[in-house]
């Protein structure tokens, strides 16, 4: 395992998962939180999270059966003046365009229609951090922070 494997196979597991079924498309488990999971080869992902707004999660890749990285995440709707749906199906769009440079959410910056999507990344999959930013009609709606990297 590489980090261009890694990149392409978080890149593919990202767009299909919750960028391609969103809420309702995860399996809800016995401790309430909810989980998406995507299988390929020898990678498996899993992106656990609790709560809807707000909300924080967990995303997990194992190689071979052992974890190898991870990146936690806590995000939130600011505004009361559109709702969470239209904002989280707008969220949906930018995360299926992940780069798969740095595939750790979505697009670097993404407009369309009266929403924006900006993410800003510091670091590699080694070891990152980031925040993610949605604007609707160019007020700031949403936020979510995230960070994480390799595991031994």
């Amino acid at each position: 395992m590489n980090f261009k494997e890694l990149s392409i196979f978080l890149a593919k597991a990202k767009q299909n998962t919750y960028a391609s079924s969103g809420e309702g498309g995860e399996e809800v488990l016995a401790d309430g939180a909810k989980e998406f999971y995507f299988k390929e080869n020898s990678f498996y992902y899993r992106d656990r999270y609790y709560g809807y707004n707000p909300f924080s999660g967990q995303e997990v890749v194992f190689y071979n059966k052992k974890s190898i990285w991870t990146m936690n995440y806590y995000g939130k709707v600011l505004s009361d003046k559109i709702s969470p749906k239209e904002i989280y199906n707008f969220l949906k769009t930018a995360l299926s365009k992940v780069d798969k440079n740095k595939p750790f959410r979505g697009a670097c910056d993404l407009i369309n229609d009266n929403f924006e999507y900006k993410n800003k990344a510091k670091g590699n999959l080694a070891e990152f951090s980031g925040r993610e930013e949605i604007y609707y009609k160019k007020n700031l709606v949403y936020k979510l922070d995230y960070h994480g990297g390799l595991i031994n």
